[in-house]
């Protein structure tokens, strides 16, 4: 089909009017600059750093979806947020300083743990009347929520999913001594035809000492299980087997699981945990046969919006790089990578090796704030200091000792923070995992340093929003997926096409939200496409899909997303029209 040169010129037109006009217009938040290739800096319009108060059309959207999903997927939001069916009322939802000294309690307990020479303290049955009845800080305070089925007939339960614990377990009727609130049904075994008590003295009963800490123990003949995370949070109940419902596709008979039925603990609503670390109990070693201990995930962007957990090696984005994946001595069942390196706004830090190699490092999905060693932070927070003198400095927030007043601002630019693993892998953190937002007179540095170098160092989950993480146990190696073409973005522009399909021109519930442009970094372009004909009616309107492509691989090219002579023929490059 030929295009008219009239049309083509209307096109380029186009692309100088939307490019001044979205350039200009406050309000869509945008990352300008999320690929260091191209450029050391993001760009952040301000508004943009806080989500919404209601979960986002297009995660409403692709949780609905969940069910229909051709691969071994699960919707992940987060526990406090809107998207989530725990959602709580404000008053009950922890403030950004309870949060952060939660994480600093969860972190304490992991450095505990790891310590050398631990002497670990058995839970047992007698002792039960002496663990602490108060709540206490879960395995940590920035949670992720996934529904899983248990049972027959299946019953939804909303778990916390942690890469940090082994076991998983669930509230169970009847609760003997206590329960938390939660919000789904407490599950109840009596009312399952596939639940059954594991035998005291079996393998699978001697198995809970290394993947709880504790050794297990006997009431009659069946198995007691007790977990306690060094931070008052515990589980105490039967070990038992039942049947896991992942997906429709996805049903394990004779899962292992923790039946609790005294538990205690700042769980938000959750019904338990499910333990996604390398032992022998955890989920992906009990699935090893059918996904090979391969699962994935991609954080939500923002509290308002959805993100994945997946399981096995459908799905994961070829643009994926892999570093080794080690093993910390006396925590086996971290996932460990060899950090070597960071840089600041394109400039690598002068830091020695031996400083990550000291204390080792791991990745954690339950641990907020990432944790370095103090040399390193402090190499850190000063160059990123050195970067941001414009800008006012306001009062730490808990552990974040590096905080600013962006009161007066529309838009700053802070440097690109990247790090580097072994392997030759370098990953570029997203802006939302640099900073971390109090409120717009307190945006904080999203780092912090351990008490000493010989402490591990922890990647937390707030760095690693927007990237493809994928944990491959078998072959020993953890991939990170950045950029435009891993498949966290590439699940944000389905979503995003499938939510705008019935949006008119009036209602811009989807395209207009901040975190949703931030999501892909191109509200602007979708938002003034989606009302391309209105505006040119003469025109004949492209594909959305390939409106929506084509503009995010502009913005990609050209991150500052200032109206420069390049842009034109770039346009027409993308569109095809050369």
């Amino acid at each position: 089909m030929s295009i008219s040169p009239s049309f083509l010129s209307a096109n380029k037109l186009l692309v100088y009017v939307c490019l001044v006009v979205f350039s200009l217009k406050e309000g869509y938040a945008t990352v300008e600059s999320h690929h260091p290739q191209y450029n050391h800096t993001h760009a952040i319009h301000v508004a943009s750093l806080f989500p919404s108060s209601v979960c986002s059309s297009a995660a409403a959207a692709a949780a609905a979806a969940q069910g229909r999903d051709t691969t071994s997927s699960l919707s992940v939001v987060h526990k406090h947020g809107p998207c989530s069916q725990l959602h709580q009322e404000r008053a009950n939802i922890p403030t950004h300083a309870e949060i952060l000294l939660q994480d600093q309690a969860r972190v304490k307990s992991i450095h505990s743990k790891l310590a050398k020479n631990l002497g670990l303290t058995n839970v047992k049955q007698t002792d039960t009347a002496n663990l602490p009845a108060k709540d206490g800080s879960v395995v940590g305070s920035g949670n992720y929520i996934v529904t899983v089925g248990l049972g027959t007939p299946k019953k939804d339960l909303s778990l916390i999913f942690d890469t940090g614990s082994d076991i998983t377990w669930a509230q169970c009727e009847p609760c003997v001594r206590s329960c938390y609130k939660q919000k789904d049904p407490i599950f109840s075994p009596s009312s399952s035809s596939t639940y059954s008590n594991v035998s005291c003295g079996s393998a699978a009963c001697d198995a809970l000492t290394s993947a709880t800490g504790n050794s297990p123990s006997c009431s009659s003949s069946a198995c007691v299980y007790g977990i306690q995370y060094g931070d008052s949070s515990f589980s105490i109940g039967f070990f038992a087997k039942e049947k896991l419902t992942l997906t429709s596709r996805d049903v394990f008979n004779n899962f292992l699981f923790g039946c609790g039925q005294n538990n205690q603990g700042l769980f938000g609503g959750a019904a338990g945990l499910l333990g996604l670390g390398r032992d022998k109990l955890s989920l992906p070693s009990q699935t090893a046969i059918k996904y090979k201990k391969i699962f994935s995930y991609c954080l939500p962007s923002s509290s308002s919006s959805t993100g994945f957990l997946r399981f096995g090696n459908g799905g994961i984005s070829k643009s994926v790089k892999f570093t080794t994946l080690s093993t910390i001595p006396q925590g086996e069942s971290f996932y460990g990578i060899n950090m070597i390196g960071i840089s600041v706004g394109g400039k690598k830090l002068s830091i020695s090796a031996s400083v990550f190699a000291d204390g080792g490092a791991i990745i954690d999905s339950g641990t907020v704030i990432t944790r370095l060693p103090p040399t390193a932070y402090s190499a850190l927070r000063s160059a990123f200091r050195g970067q941001m003198k414009q800008y006012p400095m306001a009062q730490p927030l808990s552990i974040l000792d590096t905080c600013y007043d962006f009161s007066k601002y529309s838009s700053v630019t802070i440097p690109v923070i990247s790090f580097f693993f072994s392997r030759g892998v370098g990953v570029p953190i997203d802006a939302r995992g640099i900073l971390y937002v109090n409120g717009i007179s307190q945006v904080c540095l999203a780092f912090a340093g351990n008490s000493d170098d010989s402490d591990v160092a922890i990647f937390g989950n707030t760095q690693q929003k927007t990237l493809e993480v994928v944990y491959d146990g078998a072959r020993g190696r953890i991939g990170f997926g950045t950029g435009d073409t891993h498949t966290c973005n590439q699940n944000a522009i389905k979503n995003k096409i499938a939510s705008a399909k019935n949006i008119n021109c009036t209602d811009e519930t989807v395209l207009s939200c901040p975190e949703e442009s931030m999501d892909i970094g191109m509200g602007w372009a979708t938002n003034y496409h989606t009302c391309w004909s209105r505006v040119f009616s003469s025109l004949i309107k492209p594909p959305f899909k390939r409106i929506v492509l084509s503009y995010y691989a502009i913005s990609f090219r050209f991150p500052s997303l200032r109206l420069r002579s390049e842009m034109i023929p770039e346009a027409s490059r993308l569109f095809g029209f050369n």
